[in-house]
């Protein structure tokens, strides 16, 4: 009778709680995830945004840098993170949409171990010449590298970088033949074509912005759908009749894929909320970055079709990692 009497105790107990009734989220802060060092273009969106999600989660977003392999470092330790909502992070192209492409490949299938938050910036890619360059538009410099075929050189940041998977669409789309010559970085690439090492190169617009506005530099189109507010005067490359080179580089926040709904969705709102924000947006557009906010679907989607378009490239011009 006893130990029915406490059995009957408990069982009181448990039902004087609510069905379900678990730890409200989020109970503790949140880590962001960014897979690039503090300064860089992931790090500078994270840290913009991350203030603005934690107002709204009533949590401290507190971002955490993991450096290594082009951001697949990373991208892995969201991937395989635990999916309580206490991780999420910040992806880029090279680590969503090129690197799986590429030879060494990642450990981490983009589709199947994350989930998609929503798109944070595009970051187009111009194409810049040196402005001691006998060629002040697109349609010279195609009709050039032509004439001379192999004689141009076009910088860019590695083998599979944005820059170079850029250069090879607008190889591939004008019919011409050029030489990389890779750099380190978007400063170096920058530095080189002020000193003329190369005769053309792209990169991220912020890189290569200053310089644009001074005359250091010319830029001859824009990888994007309509010109871009900082350099109105630029043409695109489907306005000069090349529609097939359409490159810019891209952050976008990402979760584990088994994450639980009531978590994700929290997160999503907070993202959106904060690249809704005015003051959010601004300061993106200020580091030369169009803001994002769609919804995780139209996120997921661009994933895919942006891996397929330069898995394409890839396999066409035989390009490997270095």
């Amino acid at each position: 009778m006893r130990l029915r009497a406490i059995l009957a105790m408990v069982l009181g107990m448990l039902a004087a709680f609510p069905a379900g009734a678990q730890e409200s989220y989020p109970a503790r802060p949140i880590r962001f995830v960014v897979p690039f060092a503090a300064g860089g273009p992931s790090d500078i969106v994270a840290r913009i945004v991350a203030p603005h999600m934690a107002r709204s989660l009533g949590q401290p977003v507190v971002v955490d840098n993991r450096v290594g392999a082009g951001g697949v470092t990373g991208v892995d330790v969201i991937a395989k993170a635990a999916p309580d909502g206490y991780v999420f992070g910040i992806g880029s192209a090279g680590a969503l949409a090129i690197s799986p492409s590429l030879g060494r490949g990642t450990p981490y299938d983009p589709s199947r171990d994350l989930a998609p938050i929503t798109l944070a910036v595009l970051v187009p890619e111009p194409l810049v010449v040196p402005a001691a360059s006998p060629f002040h538009s697109l349609q010279e410099l195609v009709a050039g590298a032509r004439a001379r075929p192999g004689s141009l050189n076009f910088g860019s940041t590695g083998n599979g970088s944005m820059p170079h998977l850029a250069a090879e669409q607008l190889r591939n789309a004008a019919g011409i033949d050029m030489v990389n010559i890779a750099y380190n970085s978007g400063g170096q690439l920058a530095t080189a074509l002020l000193r003329n090492e190369v005769q053309l190169g792209f990169a991220d617009l912020p890189v290569l912005l200053p310089n644009i506005q001074a005359g250091s530099l010319r830029a001859l189109a824009v990888g994007a759908r309509e010109r871009l507010s900082w350099i109105p005067d630029v043409p695109t490359f489907a306005e000069l009749g090349l529609p097939g080179v359409d490159a810019a580089n891209w952050h976008g926040l990402i979760a584990p894929v088994r994450m639980a709904p009531g978590p994700l969705g929290a997160l999503r709102r907070a993202a959106i909320a904060a690249l809704q924000d005015a003051e959010v947006r601004q300061r993106l557009h200020e580091q030369g970055a169009i803001p994002g906010g769609n919804s995780a679907e139209e996120f997921g989607a661009f994933i895919r079709s942006e891996n397929q378009k330069w898995g394409e490239i890839i396999r066409r011009n035989n390009i490997t990692a270095d």
